[in-house]
């Protein structure tokens, strides 16, 4: 700042240098730069619990489904969650947490705002297990209250036929809570495939090997389910194509046994047309944004003051400090390090424009209006192109810089027409 105000003294009577001397100085009296930043901070430094009663408000509005996968170890229900969500098996592994002692969780695609749940049974093949005690688990499971809806999912090996254990506890659930749709999905079919054939035909298959054991499962099974299907998801290093094969089955399947909110859901999911990580970013964004506008108008206000690189720390403090917040909605505790290194990614190719909107600021009369604006899309922008890349990283994706800043780019120049009416009151402060 020293350096600016030297600039006055050749030429005392410049009635611009006379404005932004005493802009100075006043600012540097009622503003100083490092107290605004931790101020701006401070001010939208969310709570967890406050982030968390959001959450729940926006959780109860959702169409979730339940699915409780029981079946025994390497039954492919594991693979049945891939294919529903679409994440890697390493996401699926470390996503399931323990519930019981017999029972394993996974939110899609996340706890906080789950699209889908599974319930995993643990053990079942394991002779030394009580039956009885993991179907009271299950019970118990299912006497907990539900805001979605619910689907059994009863996951075989066509290949398999020690299934007593399994239809013992199909028998008991079916009997006790018979509003709950059972589906019977047989997997793995490939393993009883003829010789010589190394592929999925079109679907469905029409082997005898696969149509004679899938007839005597289902017969096994007879009265315990409302519809059954062969599935086979692989792995992609085994060589099958698809990889989901029978998973459009699966998803109408689903549908036909869901209610109607719920079974859009699963078709939005899993539309080949679509992505699913634009129907759960949206999700989030809905709930980002209402941060996003809070901190973009206070951008806005901080960069309508008429001192060139003054305002632009501060600015950067409350853009990292509103990433920082973006985080912990989308599950990702950051420290104010970590959140400007995530700024710096994803929005290196703004600098210039950053720069180019404090300069701005020399011209006198509309400068500080058209840089105050600017900061505001800047900030909405950088909360738009932060939800992908949090999204991203929920997804188990590796966040692609270049697409989000195109996402940034676009999202910019949107919000530069949308924040034009801050004008008004901003001129007039």
């Amino acid at each position: 700042m020293r350096g600016f105000s030297k600039m006055s003294q050749p030429n005392d009577n410049n009635p611009i240098l006379g404005i932004w001397n005493k802009a100075t100085s006043r600012l540097g009296q009622l503003l100083p730069t490092e107290q605004i930043a931790k101020t701006v901070v401070g001010l939208f430094n969310v709570s967890e619990a406050q982030i968390a009663e959001i959450l729940e408000t926006v959780k109860a509005q959702l169409p979730t489904t339940e699915a409780l996968l029981i079946g025994k170890p390497q039954a492919g229900k594991s693979s049945i969650v891939r294919g529903l969500t679409g994440v890697s098996p390493s996401i699926v592994g470390q996503g399931f947490r323990p519930h019981t002692q017999h029972t394993q969780r996974y939110a899609y695609p996340s706890n906080d705002l789950p699209l889908l749940i599974f319930t995993d049974t643990v053990g079942l093949g394991d002779v030394n297990q009580d039956t009885q005690s993991i179907i009271q688990e299950l019970i118990g499971d299912l006497q907990q209250e539900s805001r979605g809806a619910r689907v059994l999912i009863l996951t075989v090996k066509i290949n398999d036929f020690a299934t007593e254990t399994l239809r013992t506890i199909a028998q008991q659930l079916r009997e006790k809570y018979r509003d709950i749709p059972f589906l019977l999905a047989v997997t793995c079919l490939h393993e009883v495939y003829p010789q010589g054939i190394d592929n999925h035909p079109l679907y469905p298959p029409n082997f005898e090997e696969v149509n004679r054991a899938y007839t005597a499962i289902k017969e096994g099974f007879k009265g315990l389910y409302d519809a059954a299907i062969l599935v086979d998801f692989t792995l992609e290093e085994d060589g099958f194509e698809p990889v989901f094969y029978g998973l459009e089955k699966l998803r109408d399947t689903l549908a036909d046994l869901l209610p109607e909110a719920e079974a859009r859901t699963i078709y939005q999911l899993l539309d080949l047309d679509k992505q699913a990580s634009i129907q759960i970013g949206n999700l989030y964004r809905n709930v980002a944004r209402r941060y996003m506008y809070a901190f973009s108008v206070i951008a806005a206000t901080l960069a309508a003051v008429p001192l060139p690189f003054a305002t632009m720390p501060v600015l950067t403090a409350l853009q990292v400090s509103m990433v920082g917040l973006l985080g912990k909605l989308y599950g990702q505790n950051l420290t104010q390090s970590q959140a400007g290194g995530i700024v710096s990614a994803i929005a290196g190719g703004f600098l210039a424009q950053a720069i180019g909107r404090e300069l701005v600021k020399f011209i006198p009369g509309f400068g500080s209006v058209i840089a105050a604006y600017w900061a505001a899309a800047y900030t909405w922008a950088l909360g738009e192109a932060a939800c992908v890349y949090f999204g991203d990283v929920m997804g188990g994706k590796k966040p692609d810089t270049k697409q989000i800043q195109v996402v940034m780019q676009t999202a910019f120049q949107e919000a530069k027409e949308r924040f034009k009416n801050l004008e008004a009151p901003l001129s007039k402060q």
